[in-house]
């Protein structure tokens, strides 16, 4: 069963791009994203944390389509971003 839930310890900005966000959930099991025709939401970000019982999760962070632009002006541009590669550790 998938468990969801609001983090009450939620930082101000994104952990994982550093942009506002507009909400925040965490997530213990599994799930989907689907963006691709999305009218409120433009990118979520994932970030590994852990549960309170120490299991392992991903907090989610929702950013607006003004959010994910930098701009404040909501974009109706359904072209795809650029590929950003991908950090290797």
């Amino acid at each position: 069963m998938t468990r969801v839930y609001v983090p009450d310890d939620r930082p101000e900005t994104c952990p994982a791009c550093g942009d506002p966000y507009e909400s925040a959930s965490r997530h213990a099991g599994g799930f989907a994203v689907n963006l691709r025709d999305n009218e409120r939401y433009r990118r979520v970000c994932f970030h590994p944390t852990t549960t309170a019982e120490g299991e392992p999760a991903l907090d989610c962070f929702h950013h607006t389509h003004a959010q994910a632009t930098g701009d404040g002006v909501e974009s109706s541009d359904d072209a795809p971003d650029s590929p950003v590669p991908a950090e290797r550790s």
